[in-house]
């Protein structure tokens, strides 16, 4: 095996702090055009980000035409996220909006992985450049997560997310480089679309011009972070409507949207992800309906607050309209349920995925079919293709780990004095990206009391969850260091 091309994971980590600066920068005019008061810290934030990159940047800038391997596909997926977050902390720190590292880390990381859970106490006091940074943290770890799960990991076969592209997992980067290009271009013009879209909307319905634009950062990333400390239970019906209709479209492999934006509505209709997202997002909100209406919630109400949570949570958004932890006791532990669906594979959501669910299902009933006929040999479809043995695997192998960390996170919790309720909840909700948990860290309350080790913890499930597992552990397995 070739050496670790660290110039080359230099030179990627200039270009994101380049790009992560400019965002910076762009917070500086809203701040100017409020209070001003952290003008001049995020000013400073951007320029230690922009000039730490631009060395990076300039004294590796001949090694771009390196072909990576998979080990640099796998450490450049972490690294991006982890470089972006800790220069991403600066804004927070310097402004004093979260004045200790522990939480502006959790804080950041949060945003990143378009997780959603938050520190702040209260969010109407801080300052409109920092909120608007903290809103753009969701927007670009978004995207960055529709390229990772459809350019990058393709090619690098993690955890079966190999299963949506046709990319080759051996392909030189000059190869490649055209197609990702042009593949960045197409997927970065619908998600710009949609969010402008969702602006225009809550304009429309008499959200302000700062809210619509924060919250449409966050609902189009799936991530959560609001403007208001009601989340979204202070604004219109209408608000919420608009809301849950782009969460839905947000939790939606995004190759079904470029689908439908050249006009091939048939084939992405007929996509079985798609149709089997719908019949889960319809099934939590039935059964949380009738719950809520046979128990006093009137029939408008039940219906739009168990469809804003179902879909809220199933695509791993997080916003709140209502405190699902004071609804009947079955009501709130299928919302938790819910927390292991997860939205899309090639979406912005976060979660185990859809396709995982569906696989799972169909690879059992393939099983006790087996078990049944033993003699006639049964194999399990997607779209018509026979789906290999490798890959099932994969996707169950995904399954158990996902689990074993589950488990064994909710354990430390425990551990360090965190109740049942406020562990098994927060480490489920850091793991799918999706913001609020149980316990004491519901859709109404924050993480701020959590521990300073619960944090760190938490903010290690998020970023492992968001890296689909493997492309972060991978990083730990001594093979990965070996020549």
């Amino acid at each position: 095996m070739r050496r670790l091309n660290i110039r080359l994971l230099v030179y990627i980590s200039g270009l994101i702090l380049l790009i992560e600066s400019l965002f910076m920068l762009a917070c500086t005019p809203v701040s100017l055009i409020y209070s001003g008061d952290d003008f001049w810290a995020i000013m400073l934030a951007a320029l230690i980000t922009g000039f730490s990159g631009l060395i990076l940047f300039l004294v590796t800038m001949k090694t771009v035409r390196k072909t990576p391997g998979i080990r640099e596909g796998f450490f450049a997926v972490s690294l991006t996220w982890l470089l972006a977050s800790l220069f991403g902390t600066l804004p927070f720190l310097i402004s004093g909006a979260i004045p200790n590292f522990a939480d502006a880390w959790f804080e950041t990381v949060s945003g990143f992985t378009t997780t959603g859970s938050s520190v702040l106490t209260d969010i109407e006091v801080i300052s409109k450049g920092i909120l608007l940074w903290r809103s753009l943290t969701h927007w670009m770890g978004g995207m960055g997560i529709i390229l990772m799960v459809i350019v990058i990991l393709p090619s690098l076969k993690a955890g079966g997310i190999y299963l949506f592209s046709a990319e080759a997992s051996k392909i030189s980067f000059e190869e490649i480089r055209p197609r990702v290009i042009d593949t960045a271009k197409r997927f970065g013009v619908i998600y710009i679309i949609l969010t402008l879209a969702e602006v225009i909307l809550l304009t429309i319905g008499g959200m302000p011009v700062f809210d619509s634009v924060c919250h449409s950062f966050a609902t189009i990333a799936t991530g959560g972070f609001g403007t208001q400390n009601d989340s979204i239970a202070g604004y219109s019906s209408y608000i919420q409507y608009v809301i849950i209709a782009f969460m839905f479209l947000s939790g939606i492999n995004f190759t079904l949207h470029f689908m439908v934006s050249v006009g091939d509505f048939r084939k992405a209709l007929r996509n079985e992800e798609l149709r089997f997202y719908t019949q889960i997002i319809l099934a939590f909100t039935l059964v949380i309906f009738i719950i809520l209406y046979t128990h006093g919630t009137g029939l408008h109400k039940a219906f739009r607050d168990s469809l804003f949570q179902v879909v809220s949570i199933i695509t791993c958004t997080g916003f709140a309209t209502a405190d699902y932890l004071l609804w009947p006791a079955t009501g709130w532990f299928l919302i938790f349920l819910a927390m292991f669906v997860g939205a899309s594979a090639g979406s912005t959501g976060g979660g185990i995925k859809v396709i995982r669910h569906l696989l799972m299902i169909k690879n059992l009933a393939m099983e006790v079919k087996t078990f049944l006929h033993p003699r006639v040999i049964y194999g399990v479809k997607y779209h018509g293709s026979m789906i290999s043995g490798d890959q099932l695997r994969s996707v169950i192998a995904f399954y158990i780990w996902y689990l074993i960390i589950f488990f064994f996170s909710s354990l430390l919790m425990m551990v360090i004095g965190v109740d049942f309720l406020t562990s098994i909840g927060g480490v489920a909700t850091s793991m799918g990206g999706i913001g609020p948990g149980l316990g004491t860290v519901g859709p109404t309350s924050n993480f701020y009391h959590l521990p300073i080790f619960a944090k760190f913890l938490l903010t290690f499930d998020m970023i492992i969850g968001r890296l689909e597992i493997y492309a972060f552990l991978v990083l730990f397995s001594p093979a990965f260091w070996k020549r």
